[in-house]
């Protein structure tokens, strides 16, 4: 044993500093770790106690959402109001849709969201917004009803745009009605498409 003794006081002196390095950076990483999955667990905690409760929702609410967030809650509000398939289908290659939902009517319904971090004060939705959505909502996915919906505002040229394409638009104040529990979505927009069966 008192050969050993040297030799590791000898290679601890050589290498000490390297493996001090090492313990430091492996305990930072490790307190990093455990505050990222804490974040996590606490972010995912309060989406699930939020989506619990869609019919007290408000605009502040939704502007404090991030967009993925944003969708979800379009999606929560569509099966809140009777539309038990709706589903977050937003992403990379979505084609313009965010959400998809069939009525109690048997309409189906392709919503895309655009979300304002700003809320009112951010950019507001234009007509190159609504391109994609016009071009995919009915061929691509097959909608009776094509919506978007922004907790913005949209420009007066969009609004022109999506009346000629028969595209529905559910601005900031719409989306504050309807996420309140007013009414249904397909109680608050005007000329839908006839029901494909009765609700």
């Amino acid at each position: 044993m008192s050969l050993f003794v040297p030799q590791a006081r000898q290679w601890l002196e050589l290498h000490g500093s390297g493996i001090a390095v090492v313990a430091a950076s492996a305990l930072v990483a490790g307190v990093l770790i455990l505050f990222l999955v804490k974040a996590v667990r606490r972010g995912f905690s309060a989406w699930a106690g939020r989506r619990r409760r869609p019919e007290g929702w408000d605009i502040r609410f939704l502007d404090g959402l991030h967009h993925t967030e944003f969708e979800e809650a379009v999606g929560e509000l569509m099966r809140r109001d009777g539309a038990r398939d709706a589903v977050r289908v937003g992403g990379s290659g979505d084609n313009g849709a965010d959400v998809k939902g069939t009525d109690p009517a048997g309409r189906r319904w392709v919503i895309q969201c655009k979300h304002r971090r700003d809320g009112a004060a951010g950019s507001a939705v234009g007509t190159p917004d609504l391109h994609v959505l016009n071009g995919t909502g009915r061929p691509v996915h097959g909608g009776d009803v094509v919506v978007l919906v922004t907790n913005g505002r949209i420009t007066a040229p969009a609004v022109k745009f999506a009346q000629s394409q028969r595209l529905h638009l559910v601005d900031r104040g719409l989306l504050n009605e309807w996420a309140a529990g007013s009414a249904p979505l397909w109680d608050l927009l005007p000329h839908l498409p006839a029901p494909r069966r009765c609700p």
